[in-house]
C-alpha cells in the first residue's frame, strides 16, 4: 500500500512539473512575439506615421 502511494505521489509531482515546464515555454513564446512586434513598430513606425500624415494632408 505504502508503495502504491509512492507511485501516485511522484506521478502527481511529475506532472506538476511538466505543467511548469509549460508555463515557461509559453511565457517565453509571448515574450518573443512581444519583441517581434516591438521590432516591427521601431522598424516600419516611420513610414506608417508618414501614410498617415500624407493621407490626412489629402483630405
Amino acid at each position: 500500500m505504502v508503495q502504491y502511494l509512492s507511485i501516485l505521489i511522484n506521478a502527481r509531482l511529475a506532472k506538476m512539473d511538466e505543467r511548469g515546464a509549460t508555463a515557461v515555454e509559453y511565457g517565453l513564446l509571448v515574450a518573443l512575439i512581444a519583441a517581434v512586434i516591438v521590432g516591427v513598430v521601431f522598424t516600419l513606425g516611420g513610414k506608417i506615421k508618414g501614410a498617415f500624415t500624407d493621407v490626412n494632408s489629402s483630405l
